[in-house]
C-alpha cells in the first residue's frame, strides 16, 4: 500500500493537471467560436464558387484547358492538412492514416517509383513526413499561425503552378471537415484537375454564361481564384475541426482527472484510517504490556 505522502503527492499532481485541462478546454472553446463563425460564413460562398468552377470547366477555351486536363497519373501530389499542436485526440492520426491508406490503395505503383510527393500544412504533418523521409515540396507548416486568404493564395498559386507546368499530374487534399464540436469528417478531395460535372447533374446545373469583357479574361482570373477559395475553405474546416477536437479531448481529460481524484481521495482516506488503526493497536498493545509488567 502507498504511503500517505505518496498518495497526497499524486492528488496534488492530478489537481494541477485538471486545472490545466480545464483552462485548455476554455481556450479551445473560445477559438472554436471564432473558427466556427468563419467556416459557416465561408461554406455557402465556397459551394457556389465550386459549382461555378465546374460549370466553367466545361466552357473553357483551349488556352484555359490546363485546369481540367486529365493526364496519365505518373506523378501525384498529396496535400496533408494537420494541426500545429497535439492534445486534440485522434485529429492528426486520422489524417496520417488516411494518407497512408490512399497511397497504398490508389497510388502504390507511383509510390514504388518515388513519384508520390507531399505538401504538409501544419507542424504535425511536416514532422510526420520528415521522420519518414517522404518526398516533400515547399514548407507551409506554419500557415496556421496567420491563416488569411492572402497567405493561402500563395499556396494555391504554388499548387496551380506545379500542375500547370506538368510537374504533377494530379493533386489531392486530405483534411478534416468540421461537422460539430464532437465530430470531424475525413475528406479526400481532388484539387486538380477539376472534376467535371456528373452526367446526371449536367442538365440541371449547366448554365450558359454571358462574359464581359470576354471569356478568356474572365476565366483567367476566376478559375485560379475559385481554386484558392476551395483550398481556403478546407483550411478553415480543418482549423475549426482541430479546435473542436481539442475541446472534446480536454473535456474528457478533465472528467477522467475528476474520476481519478475520487479514487485517490478514497485511497488516501483508507490509508489514513489504516495508519490511525495501527497506531491505536500499538498504543493498546503497549498499555497491556505495562499492565502485565
Amino acid at each position: 500500500m502507498e504511503s500517505l505522502k505518496e498518495v497526497k503527492s499524486r492528488i496534488s499532481s492530478v489537481i494541477s493537471t485538471q486545472q490545466i485541462t480545464k483552462a485548455m478546454k476554455m481556450v479551445a472553446a473560445a477559438k472554436l467560436r471564432k473558427s466556427q463563425d468563419k467556416i459557416s460564413q465561408m461554406r455557402p460562398f465556397a459551394k457556389k464558387m465550386n459549382a461555378l468552377l465546374q460549370n466553367l470547366s466545361a466552357a473553357g477555351t483551349e488556352d484555359q484547358a490546363w485546369y481540367n486536363q486529365v493526364r496519365e497519373e505518373k506523378k501525384v501530389l498529396i496535400v496533408a492538412i494537420s494541426s500545429d499542436r497535439g492534445l486534440c485526440g485522434s485529429f492528426n492520426s486520422t489524417i496520417f492514416k488516411a494518407v497512408t491508406r490512399l497511397v497504398e490503395e490508389k497510388y502504390a505503383a507511383q509510390a514504388k517509383k518515388g513519384h508520390v510527393s507531399y505538401l504538409p500544412i501544419g507542424k504535425k504533418s511536416f514532422e510526420f513526413f520528415e521522420k519518414r523521409n517522404a518526398p516533400r515540396i515547399s514548407d507551409y507548416s506554419m500557415l496556421f499561425h496567420n491563416l488569411t486568404f492572402d497567405n493561402v493564395s500563395k499556396v494555391g498559386d504554388h499548387l496551380i503552378a506545379v500542375f500547370k507546368s506538368g510537374e504533377f499530374d494530379k493533386i489531392e487534399i486530405v483534411y478534416n471537415e468540421f461537422k460539430n464540436v464532437a465530430t470531424q469528417v475525413l475528406r479526400i478531395e481532388q484539387f486538380l484537375p477539376i472534376l467535371p460535372v456528373a452526367d446526371s447533374l449536367k442538365s440541371s446545373t449547366t448554365t450558359d454564361y454571358i462574359y464581359q469583357p470576354n471569356q478568356v479574361e474572365i476565366l483567367t482570373g476566376l478559375i485560379p481564384k475559385s481554386l484558392k477559395v476551395q483550398l481556403y475553405k478546407a483550411l478553415l474546416d480543418s482549423n475549426a475541426s482541430e479546435n473542436g477536437a481539442r475541446m472534446t479531448a480536454m473535456d474528457k481529460a478533465t472528467d477522467n482527472a475528476g474520476e481519478l481524484l475520487k479514487e485517490l481521495k478514497l485511497t488516501y482516506n483508507r490509508t489514513r484510517q489504516a495508519a490511525i488503526t495501527k497506531e491505536i493497536l500499538e498504543i493498546v498493545a503497549g498499555a497491556e504490556a505495562l499492565k502485565s509488567a
